[in-house]
């Protein structure tokens, strides 16, 4: 017989495996997101799939995206948008970073 659970991810002590606090505000910034629209396209962010991660710290929270298009002419106005929607949720500073990732459109319509 084999013993799998040393390969089972584990995680550190006294940390639960899933907090429903903090996905009870991840779920908060994602419907606070969903009034940042993407103005060429007509949609807003979450339906794009365009928010990659959402990172909850105490004093700072870090949303990582992506844009319809490397030079998208509204990335500055949908960064502050995200920026200011997320605080409200949070209330407290945070950081919106870009990634490098290509948007698919086929990801369009896809729930976290």
């Amino acid at each position: 017989m084999t013993d799998h659970t040393a390969a089972t991810a584990q995680a550190p002590a006294g940390t639960p495996a899933f907090d429903p606090k903090a996905r009870a505000t991840e779920l908060a910034i994602l419907d606070a997101l969903r009034s940042v629209v993407d103005p060429e396209i007509g949609m807003n962010v979450v339906e794009l799939a365009l928010i990659k991660q959402i990172i909850l710290g105490d004093d700072q929270t870090e949303v990582k995206m992506i844009l319809t298009t490397p030079f998208c002419p509204y990335a500055g106005s949908m960064i502050q948008q995200v920026k200011e929607a997320t605080e409200e949720v949070v209330e407290h500073d945070v950081k919106v970073t870009l990634l490098a990732e290509r948007w698919d459109p086929r990801d369009a319509g896809l729930m976290w």
